[in-house]
């Protein structure tokens, strides 16, 4: 069986760190090129820009975007317009609307868009929509603090209008929230801190509410310092369950019942990419995005002192 031809746009930490093994390691996929600025990666041709790449490697049947969000949109358009199939970072543009183009586009020229949640692709998580699917949910909470210059070093980016500050990595629980939780979610209040030379959050605090009234209170805070501090305590009336460990450790009433290694996360997104390029389907779920334009939206903004790397 022919190995699908693909690309990567933007060859930053994500890439090097998920991408290059994940693909490295596929039987599905053949790595073929890359895209962005300067960066050069041995054995394959690297271009400047999309367009070269596309033009100078014409026999590629996919390309993976890991630029930034703010030129998602730009370069999954030119690629779907060139009928390649497109597998996308989170978040996965600037702009809802972006993105409901995108799924429009990839639909009329039959082609795969696959607009992933990396977050979710685990056996804990599984496990806890199972758990959760039959039992209401009564409250919750969540915490998710990592420190931005280990995992953003250097990534300017995300300070500016479209980066999202730390909603970039908030927007991880709120992936596995809206995947576990059987219900509708809405943002009900929001408090933003941003610095002063900033134009994105650096901490935020967030209460969810689901339909049938239960309360998700939420804290997402760059300023963290040491090992990353990533909780979602969910209760109901039949007990309380915790993932923990960016979603790798999965506790039920004390007891823990699931664990997973993110080592397996992006594997399994490219398992999931070549299914549906097979199928000739599309496969994305906005929930995510919408609730973090609706954090914007209703957010009360607070400026802070400024960010100092």
């Amino acid at each position: 069986m022919k190995r699908i031809g693909v690309g990567i746009v933007g060859v930053g930490k994500i890439a090097r760190d998920q991408h290059l093994p994940a693909l490295r390691s596929s039987a599905a996929f053949e790595f073929m090129a890359c895209a962005g600025g300067s960066t050069e990666i041995e054995g394959v041709p690297c271009f400047a820009t999309v367009e070269d790449m596309l033009d100078g490697v014409p026999d590629l049947d996919a390309i993976a975007i890991c630029a930034p969000p703010q030129v998602h949109y730009d370069a999954a358009r030119l690629a779907l317009e060139r009928h390649k199939h497109v597998f996308l970072e989170k978040p996965p543009c600037s702009t809802t609307a972006q993105l409901d183009h995108l799924l429009r586009l990839a639909r009329r020229n039959r082609c795969t868009l696959y607009q992933t949640w990396h977050a979710r692709h685990s056996a804990t998580v599984d496990t806890a929509e199972r758990w959760l699917d039959s039992r209401p949910v009564g409250r919750g909470h969540v915490v998710w603090k990592e420190d931005v210059r280990q995992w953003h070093p250097g990534q300017t980016w995300i300070w500016k209008a479209g980066g999202f500050g730390v909603l970039d990595a908030g927007i991880n629980a709120i992936s596995i929230l809206t995947r576990i939780i059987p219900e509708t979610l809405f943002v009900e209040s929001a408090r933003l801190l941003v610095p002063s030379n900033c134009e994105t959050p650096i901490a935020a605090e967030i209460v969810f509410r689901t339909e049938s009234g239960a309360v998700i209170e939420a804290e997402f805070d760059f300023r963290h310092r040491g090992i990353l501090d990533c909780v979602i305590d969910i209760e109901t009336k039949e007990g309380a369950m915790r993932l923990s460990g960016h979603g790798a450790e999965l506790v039920i009433n004390g007891v823990p019942v699931a664990s997973a290694t993110r080592e397996e996360e992006y594997p399994s997104l490219y398992r999931r990419f070549a299914e549906l390029i097979e199928r000739h389907e599309c496969e994305v779920d906005n929930r995510p995005f919408q609730l973090v334009g609706d954090i914007f939206l209703v957010g009360c903004r607070q400026t802070i002192e400024p960010f100092e790397e």
